[in-house]
């Protein structure tokens, strides 16, 4: 999702409450937490240079209406519903569900995307986020987005969660480097602001091997200066999984950042459940769900809290890998969303599906089924309200954790040797190490 322009763009206001939402309430959210234990406790060859011209326009004429043909299948598939929208009023708590969808062709097709599998909210890339330079966005497109936002009720300013690029390291030490993905940055900025989006996700960075308070005051550094180029997004530090050097793993790394944020009001958080989980912030149980939670808003502040990734976890607890899941089908399990689902201070915020859709076609090619998509919208709105100890829940639940058996096995197994190696390899280190003599202290030089 790279790109760059400096240019100043036309702010769109978007504010209208849309979709029957629940006017916004203040909530006590530890009070909130509480409550919910109690109640739960995709090349063509060119014609041959030798064959006549005459031959080559009859076989482009010939070929044409199957082209367009096909052309008019696929767009007709795409926009096919593959689930109708919940009006969210209709639910017992306003929740905002749906997915990260593709923004392919355009940004405007993210919202008749989010529309195809019913969901609520929606989250995209604004641009490529596998090149640095990308295009701006054309008036066109600003202008179907927000006609398409419009015309469908989604309130974009409160429920479209852009993610930022993956090539983008805001700690970046090295001047150049950290110039290129400042730019890369405060550019998405400024298309949410075009696009009249105020939700803007990106993971924080890695320290590149240096030292992790230095990284964190790079980071906000750049939040201060993009917040100073920018008028109103919102810039919302997402959770990570912990993994070699990157920062935002524990919820002392993201209160760090929020500390040196000079704006308080243009930062923020999402929880990626997978990430926390991998992290070790446990969710599993209603008690579970309360301690965590209380963790987060010790160590942050609900405040701050903006929006959620909601994924179930390929990897067990605590091991560091971010490996999504489809909801409960992984070690997280079905519980953990019923808890989320339930508690009442995360309603209003944009949750956003980012599941594995992709499945082995009929010719074993790998194609994406976004019905996977529109099923978990609906499974996490039947969460709403329901008895964890029904039959209903029960039985959805082991359904959904013999369905994800074999991965969870597989996953597990990588763990275990892992594990066996590391502590192979610790206790080779460990025997390398000369014994200290008797009496000697850490800071005292042997003769």
């Amino acid at each position: 999702m790279p790109r760059l322009s400096t240019r100043k763009r036309q702010v769109v206001s978007y504010d209208n409450d849309t979709n029957g939402a629940a006017p916004k309430t203040t909530h006590n959210l530890k009070t909130d937490v509480r409550e919910l234990v109690t109640k739960t406790v995709g090349k063509r060859k060119l014609d041959s240079a030798t064959e006549g011209e005459e031959g080559t326009q009859n076989k482009t004429q010939a070929k044409r209406p199957k082209a367009k043909a096909k052309a008019k299948a696929t767009a007709e598939d795409s926009t096919m519903k593959l689930a109708e929208r919940t009006t969210v009023s209709s639910l017992a708590k306003a929740m905002y569900i749906g997915a990260h969808v593709s923004a392919a062709g355009g940004v405007q097709n993210a919202v008749s995307n989010a529309v195809q599998i019913g969901a609520n909210s929606f989250a995209l890339f604004l641009k490529s986020q596998r090149k640095w330079d990308n295009p701006p966005i054309s008036t066109e497109a600003r202008d179907l987005f927000i006609g398409n936002c419009k015309e469908h009720g989604y309130a974009a300013a409160e429920h479209a969660l852009p993610h930022g690029s993956y090539l983008v390291n805001l700690a970046q030490a090295d001047e150049s480097k950290a110039a290129q993905a400042y730019k890369s940055f405060v550019d998405d900025l400024e298309r949410c602001e075009q696009l009249g989006i105020k939700l803007y996700n990106f993971h924080p960075g890695s320290t590149g091997g240096g030292a992790r308070p230095a990284a964190i005051g790079r980071i906000a550094a750049q939040l201060n200066r993009s917040h100073k180029a920018t008028k109103s997004v919102i810039t919302v530090l997402e959770n990570m999984a912990g993994a070699g050097n990157v920062i935002g793993s524990t919820w002392e790394d993201l209160r760090d950042i929020i500390a040196l944020v000079e704006q308080k009001d243009r930062v923020g958080v999402c929880i990626d459940t997978c990430h926390a989980f991998a992290a070790g912030h446990d969710l599993r149980t209603a008690e579970a769900f309360e301690k965590t939670m209380k963790a987060f808003d010790e160590a942050v502040g609900y405040e701050y809290l903006k929006a959620f990734h909601l994924n179930d976890s390929k990897a067990p607890f605590k091991s560091n890998r971010d490996l999504h899941a489809n909801i409960g089908t992984g070690f997280l399990g079905l519980r953990a969303f019923h808890c989320i689902m339930n508690f009442d201070g995360f309603r209003g915020m944009p949750m956003v599906l980012e599941t594995p859709i992709d499945k082995k076609g009929p010719d074993g090619k790998t194609v994406e089924d976004k019905q996977i998509w529109a099923d978990e919208i609906k499974l996490l709105e039947s969460l709403i309200g329901m008895n964890p100890e029904s039959n209903e829940f029960k039985e959805k639940e082991q359904e959904l954790q013999v369905k994800g058996v074999a991965e969870r096995s597989r996953i597990q197994d990588q763990v275990d040797k892992k594990s066996v190696k590391d502590a192979k390899k610790g206790s080779r280190v460990k025997s390398l190490v000369k014994p200290r003599k008797k009496g000697q202290d850490s800071g005292e030089e042997s003769d």
